[in-house]
């Protein structure tokens, strides 16, 4: 796994994840294992069965979020907006019609939400732009143009 850029935000939000999956879940999921063991025979033990995939589940979780913690690049926050770069909150102009979105590292990405990750046609082609720039972007229904009215 290459390196993944986050904002502080963002890798708050891992780190709270990965806290809560080895202090509180990895308890849980030993606690239904010793359940389902008093059940009896553990080859025919639905419980049991469900139990370990869930700990492999949670195992795996865990080895993924350390490796993203450890690698992660945060995104310089503050300084001035005179560009849009990743923690930008933006909006922009199509055709009238105003939509804002927020510039986030790729596994932060939540389009419903406004957060566009940097890696995605919009992110990469809002990058870099100032207020009141216009730019285009390549969609499968053709090309789009925005203009940039605020970053913040």
């Amino acid at each position: 796994m290459e390196k993944k850029v986050f904002t502080a935000q963002g890798l708050n939000k891992l780190k709270e994840e990965l806290e809560y999956l080895q202090t509180t879940k990895r308890k849980e999921v030993a606690d239904r294992i010793k359940v389902a063991k008093e059940y009896g025979d553990l080859s025919e033990n639905s419980e049991y069965q469900d139990a370990k995939e869930e700990q492999a589940f949670v195992e795996g979780r865990v080895i993924e979020l350390e490796h993203m913690v450890k690698t992660a690049i945060i995104a310089e926050e503050g300084g001035s907006n005179d560009s849009v770069r990743v923690g930008s909150q933006v909006t922009v102009d199509k055709a009238g019609q105003k939509f804002n979105f927020t510039i986030v590292g790729s596994t932060e990405a939540d389009p419903i939400n406004g957060k566009i990750s940097l890696e995605s046609p919009l992110g990469q082609a809002m990058l870099n732009h100032k207020v009141g720039e216009e730019f285009e972007v390549d969609l499968p229904s053709g090309k789009v143009t925005y203009k940039i009215t605020n970053i913040a």
